[in-house]
This record gives structure tokens, C-alpha cells and sequence, in this order.
């Protein structure tokens, strides 16, 4: 049954719209969320742009709480690995190769679909994204949460949004830097030339922070791997940043210039290994954020999948 809230706008309330003043007394949604709802203004049908004065009563009906249920367009190959789950998120380890949501050319078999088969997600991400909050790279594996409930919805977008929350990444990445630790700042746009791709550029886009650490090194083949650190959260923003700074992700197609480090690959394993290999050696391995209901800390790490563990011992043995 839908849930009915009265308010009585209070006599020192400026003349504001009337979601701008729902918004003031039920924090817990969103304006978009909102205008959604249905509202009288003084027993009569209320338009959002109304402004609202003092004395109104203004009533709100707000819908049951929906869930997406269980889909049938599921892979029979994937087999879930859930870190955590309550009443409110979930958290899994996404393999490499698996798209987070249905969408252009990657309709079954999405991360989403295959959770949906297991429980229950928030309707507020939209019928094709229901409780995604944020998303990994089809070939980035590793942690990732998703709400279940409409109140962790919205409280891990604003978790989020705040970047309120700890993100390290591991990448292996072609060079070998003269440095132990970098801070990469820089703007990241879509690409004027390739819409599939992003960039840094000097003006405009959005700002980007990455905080970098080198965790091990190879020089004798030219590889490094990266604890990357994620103060922002841009598409594509460890590869672009990495790329743009000389220190490509390995096995990444599109900012990688692998075609162009093969030749100086002496190592038969690890030349063999790069070019059958599909998808960037980038893996989220750290997950921290407060729990959106409880408040708890919650602190999730996922080790590194075989293939980067098959790299890793290739490198160790390389000649």
C-alpha cells in the first residue's frame, strides 16, 4: 500500500517550488524522485512548479517500494561470487568479461541479469540498471556493490557521489617509472575523434584524480604493476590516466599500444600471454564505504583473478 505524508509549510517559509520544499522535509529522496510521487496542495492536485506559502498543507503519496525480481537471461557459465549481502546491497566479485547491465550488443548473461537470478535489486537504477551505483569496464574484474533496497540506493549514490569511500585498483602496465608514487590530475572528456573512447584534455571534461603507487617492477621486460587509487571516479579513468603518462594497462585494446611494445617482448611466455589475452590487466581489488543503512564500515578485497596470478608468475620467471 502506498504511504501518505502531511506536511504544514511553516509561516517563515520563503515562496518555493513545491518539489524544492518536499525535498527540504523528506531529505531521503531525491527531487527527481519526487516529482514522481503524487501531491495535493490544499486537497487539489498540485503542479511541481506551484510555489508553495505559508499554511499550505501539503500531502504526499508515496508509492510501495519496488525491487527488480528474477530474469531468465542468465549465463550458465558465470558463477556468482558474492563477497556480502543483506537486506540492503550486495557485494560481488565481477568476473573479467562480464558486462555489468544489458545494453547494445550485450543483451544476456550481464552481471545484473545473473544477481537478479539470485535475489532481488533496487528498481530506482532503472528497468536495465537496477541497484548499479557504479560500474567496472566489461574486461575489469574484481569488487563491486550494488543496492538491493531503494534507501541504500540512494544513499550509495550519494557515497559515491561524495567519492566518500576507498578505491584501489591493481593494473600491471608497460614501462617501468624512475618514481615510487604519483599523483595523475587531469581532466577526462569523450573523445572528439572516437565517441568509444575518453581523454584528457587541457580544457573542460571533468576533473580526475589518481593517486599511484608502484607495488613491483620488471625492467628487463618493461613492466610494472600499479596500486592505483581512485580520488574521482571517471570512465575509463586509470586507463586513460595511466596511458596518458607513458604507462599503458597491459592487454588493454584501446589505450594500450600493445602492437607497439611487442617487438621489444623477448620473453616467449609473456609474449605469448599479451597476445592471446583478451581485456586490460586492471583488477579492483579494494572496496571501503560506510553501509548506506547502518553506517557500519564495511571493507571488501578481492584477490587477483588466475589470469593476472598467470602473469604475475610469468613475470617472476621471465628471462
Amino acid at each position: 500500500m502506498p504511504t501518505n505524508r502531511e506536511f504544514i509549510v511553516p509561516g517563515e517559509t520563503d515562496a518555493v517550488r513545491t518539489d524544492k520544499f518536499l525535498v527540504t522535509v523528506m531529505p531521503e529522496f531525491s527531487r527527481s524522485e519526487i516529482q514522481r510521487f503524487s501531491v495535493l496542495r490544499n486537497g487539489n492536485q498540485c503542479r511541481f512548479a506551484e510555489k508553495v506559502k505559508p499554511g499550505d498543507i501539503i500531502l504526499v503519496e508515496i508509492p510501495d517500494v519496488q525491487t527488480m525480481v528474477a530474469t531468465d537471461n542468465v549465463s550458465d557459465e558465470l558463477n556468482l561470487d558474492v563477497l556480502y549481502q543483506d537486506d540492503d546491497i550486495i557485494v560481488v566479485n565481477k568476473p573479467r568479461g562480464v558486462v555489468m547491465y544489458p545494453s547494445a550488443g550485450n543483451k544476456t548473461g550481464t552481471l545484473v541479469q545473473n544477481i537478479l537470478s539470485f535475489t532481488h535489486l533496487s528498481a530506482l537504477g532503472g528497468e536495465t540498471r537496477p541497484g548499479v551505483v557504479h560500474r567496472l569496464d566489461k574486461d575489469t574484474s574484481g569488487v563491486v556493490v550494488l543496492a538491493k533496497s531503494d534507501a541504500a540506493y540512494r544513499g550509495l549514490i550519494k557515497i559515491f557521489s561524495s567519492h566518500d569511500l576507498t578505491r584501489k585498483y591493481v593494473a600491471f602496465v608497460w614501462g617501468v617509472p624512475n618514481w615510487t608514487g604519483a599523483d595523475i590530475t587531469g581532466n577526462i572528456a569523450r573523445s572528439s575523434r572516437n565517441r568509444q573512447k575518453m581523454t584528457m584534455v587541457k580544457s573542460g571534461g571533468r576533473p580526475a584524480h589518481t593517486i599511484v603507487d608502484v607495488i613491483d617492477a620488471w625492467p628487463r621486460v618493461g613492466v610494472s604493476e600499479f596500486l592505483c587509487t581512485l580520488m574521482t571516479g571517471r570512465t575509463h579513468q586509470i586507463r586513460v590516466h595511466l596511458s596518458a603518462h607513458g604507462f599503458p594497462v597491459l592487454c588493454d585494446p584501446v589505450y594500450g599500444h600493445g602492437a607497439s611494445r611487442l617487438g621489444s617482448v623477448r620473453d616467449g611466455d609473456l609474449l605469448e600471454f599479451i597476445k592471446n589475452h583478451s581485456g586490460q590487466m586492471l583488477h579492483a581489488r579494494v572496496l571501503e564505504f560506510c553501509h548506506p543503512i547502518t553506517g557500519e564500515r564495511m571493507h571488501f578485497k578481492c584477490e587477483l583473478p588466475d589470469d593476472m596470478l598467470e602473469l604475475k608468475y610469468i613475470l617472476d620467471n621471465s628471462n
